[in-house]
């Protein structure tokens, strides 16, 4: 899998204020089918005791394949949410009647958590993805990235009144075997990808909807971005993305768990 982000990148300058703040853990006040709901036992990690030891464990392996089968794909959005491109990215999803996977930081969803609860209450899934986008997570120590992990389940339950995330994508790809197990205890499916739009390169609405294209082929899951800088060529090729897939026979699941 791809690496990108630079390293801590555009979140840099907020980790130091993320990473000290202590989340309490929130009563189960929101809930979707689609997820598991928060209890209040501790579980057992070298970082502060999370909210939710109720969370049933799954496979350790880095999910790729579609529960809607061989002709499913999963639209997976990373990095947000954020107030100028999620929106437009719901929109656009509404339209066309699409559920996605949304991969959140624990930053953008501390500092936004209305639009974490209006991405649960529009159907789609939630996927944590570390406090601070750190795509050199897995040259760092286990209590560095058992904090990431549970840091950020903490504040995104917080700001999604209740909701677990349901997958664990480590930026960039940076995944050890011990923050897939230890996702994994925690009910978080690792999540990988096949189809990486590298729209965040921002290559043009044209390169981002050929490389999807030419590379669903190669699997279902397809990466896109929501946040992380301006978003306005991700949002053109979702657009025009969608429908193509639609044409082609392809049907809209979530990653298996």
């Amino acid at each position: 899998m791809a690496r990108h982000g630079g390293g801590r990148g555009w979140y840099g300058k907020l980790v130091g204020a993320a990473l000290g703040v202590t989340v309490l853990a929130v009563g189960a006040s929101v809930w979707t089918a689609q997820a598991d709901p928060v209890g209040g036992a501790s579980p057992e990690a070298t970082a502060s005791a999370a909210p939710g030891g109720d969370a049933q464990p799954v496979d350790v392996s880095i999910a790729h394949a579609s529960d809607a089968g061989a002709r499913g794909v999963n639209i997976t959005i990373d990095d947000g949410p954020d107030p100028a491109w999620t929106p437009q990215v719901l929109d656009i999803l509404r339209e066309h009647g699409v559920k996605a996977t949304f991969c959140v930081t624990g930053i953008q969803a501390q500092a936004h958590p209305d639009l974490v609860k209006e991405v649960v209450a529009a159907g789609h899934r939630l996927c944590n993805h570390t406090v601070s986008h750190d795509t050199t997570m897995d040259k760092k120590s286990e209590a560095y990235q058992s904090k990431e992990i549970l840091d950020a389940e903490r504040m995104i339950i917080k700001a999604s009144g209740g909701v677990r995330s349901m997958y664990y994508r480590a930026p960039g790809g940076a995944f050890t075997p011990y923050s897939r197990e230890l996702a994994a205890s925690r009910g978080m499916r690792p999540l990988g990808w096949n189809v990486d739009t590298k729209d965040f390169e921002q290559p043009g609405a044209d390169a981002i909807v050929a490389t999807v294209e030419r590379e669903i082929s190669n699997g279902p899951t397809v990466l896109f971005h929501d946040a992380g800088g301006d978003r306005a060529q991700s949002v053109e090729a979702l657009r025009r993305v969608l429908p193509w897939l639609k044409e082609q026979g392809y049907s809209f699941g979530f990653p298996v768990r």
